[in-house]
């Protein structure tokens, strides 16, 4: 089941809206203040947070922000204040989807969907003695070792993994990761895979493969859908 965490102040929208992603077949967690989501999001895995921005506490900007920071978890906006400059702002923190209130209930189930099935990558991958945790962005190891992987590392190695097994050349990885930043170069490319094969123990290329003359290309497992439960 697809856990959701819905974070909404407005009691009468809350209620209904928690009870229609139930009836869908999704697990919803409710907070209606930001302290409450910060709980509600360490608890367990979330596949997909549902946010406000106008909050009793807070910004939901604000939490959005502190998710990216953290985890790649995805998150849409569903808000009054759906202004071009809010929307612009939701966009650049990393949302997914900004739904303006008000709105059609079949519209959010749609975008629901939409997101958590082009979000495939499972929360941990096994490769050997290591476990790549996607919520944590760490790589953790049998013997009670954990490494934190950088962002753009750890967002390198889950596009490789998203699209596996298709070979992704520099140049997607580039776009793919860093996208209008200018700095980049095919060497950043190839010191980010020294380091996730040095964190991943993966002298030999056993998960993640050279392909000469192309790119590069994961060939390791691709995750179990339960493990994040």
């Amino acid at each position: 089941m697809k856990q959701l965490l819905l974070v909404e102040d407005d009691l009468s929208l809350g209620t209904t809206l928690k009870e229609r992603l139930e009836r869908e077949g999704y697990g919803v967690l409710w907070s209606k203040t930001l302290a409450q989501a910060e709980k509600d999001f360490k608890s367990k895995p979330v596949d997909l947070v549902i946010l406000d921005v106008g909050l009793p506490d807070g910004s939901g900007f604000d939490f959005a922000r502190a998710i990216r920071a953290r985890t790649f978890t995805p998150f849409l906006f569903v808000t009054a204040q759906a202004g071009a400059p809010e929307r612009l702002l939701g966009f650049e923190i990393g949302a997914e989807e900004f739904i303006p209130k008000p709105f059609h209930l079949k519209e959010i189930l749609l975008r629901v969907k939409h997101v958590i099935d082009n979000h495939s990558v499972q929360r941990r991958i096994r490769c050997g003695d290591r476990t790549i945790d996607f919520e944590r962005m760490a790589v953790f190891g049998t013997d009670g070792s954990v490494e934190a992987v950088p962002p753009k590392d750890f967002q390198l190695l889950k596009h490789l993994i998203s699209v596996s097994p298709r070979v992704v050349s520099r140049d997607e990885i580039l776009n793919a990761v860093w996208g209008e930043e200018n700095f980049p170069s095919n060497r950043t490319v190839d010191n980010v895979i020294v380091r996730l094969r040095q964190v991943l123990e993966d002298d030999g290329g056993k998960y993640i493969q050279s392909v000469r003359g192309v790119g590069y290309q994961w060939i390791g497992e691709k995750g179990d859908e339960d493990d994040g439960k």
